[in-house]
């Protein structure tokens, strides 16, 4: 390295241009070989810069969200979950639901693939810059209760619950909620009502939900009054994937029946 190199290397770290300082030597040559002119190799430099902070962001974003896994929606299998509305699921991916503060609300039996289009959707919109956060009904009670405890309550709404423009809460009813953990729930719905987009996903129909939250019919209407306001109900309806799984993790665990010479030999599974 050269004192010129050092020097651009020092005023990239000053700057914080990364990718500037990375990629400055090749992009110098290939403007070089292709008689580029200045202005074009300071727009490539820019370019790749920029580009690099985008993926850092979306790498940052996504991070920040705590999704379980990452999903997408070219993995979902819309021909095995047949009751899956496909144009209403991709109507969505405009994201113009989160400009509008809308709703999203999944619902259908255990294993029909809610989690993985509430996670699809939200890592879609984390790519595209927006703040989401991803958590089970069952940890955001337990969250917001150990803020209630410390006196924190606000302050944990406010930063956690209220700051990203998506908020995906996941499986809810698979747990009945006490009094006062159905009323801390309600209060979030109700503090992001207009504010932000919700993406829920439940395995009970509306109908049922007051068993979840501590049989309270008049805060559970009001809850649903909120959320169904500007909301897009997507009913899923089909046989649970896992049963398939488990099925076809079954025959492969068969044991293996094969013959040599005359005779059989039996090849257990290896897991």
């Amino acid at each position: 390295m050269n004192l010129q190199d050092e020097r651009i290397q020092s005023a990239c770290g000053a700057l914080a241009l990364g990718a500037i300082a990375d990629l400055y030597p090749a992009l110098a040559q290939e403007a070089a070989d292709s008689d580029a002119s200045y202005t074009d190799f300071l727009e490539r430099c820019l370019k790749a810069e920029q580009e690099e902070r985008r993926r850092r962001s979306q790498a940052m974003l996504a991070k920040f969200a705590g999704f379980p896994a990452i999903k997408l929606l070219d993995d979902y299998d819309f021909k095995f979950a047949a009751g899956a509305p496909k144009k209403t699921v991709q109507t969505l991916t405009s994201m113009a639901f989160v400009e509008r503060k809308q709703n999203v609300i999944f619902l259908g039996p255990s294993g029909v693939g809610k989690t993985h289009l509430a996670i699809a959707l939200g890592y879609l919109a984390t790519q595209s810059g927006t703040k989401v956060r991803f958590v089970t009904a069952a940890d955001l009670v337990m969250q917001l209760e150990k803020a209630q405890q410390r006196g924190q309550i606000e302050q944990f709404m406010r930063r956690s619950l209220l700051g990203p423009s998506i908020l995906i809460i996941d499986e809810v009813g698979y747990l009945p909620l006490q009094g006062n953990q159905a009323n801390l729930f309600f209060q979030v719905i109700a503090k992001r009502y207009e504010h932000g987009s919700i993406i829920l996903t439940s395995n009970l129909s509306f109908g049922e939900w007051d068993n979840t939250f501590a049989g309270n019919s008049a805060l559970t209407a009001a809850m649903l009054d909120r959320l169904l306001h500007h909301a897009h109900v997507v009913q899923i309806k089909g046989d649970s994937y896992r049963p398939r799984t488990r099925r076809r993790l079954a025959c492969l665990r068969q044991p293996a029946e094969f013959r040599i010479r005359g005779l059989n030999f039996i090849l257990p599974f290896a897991a």
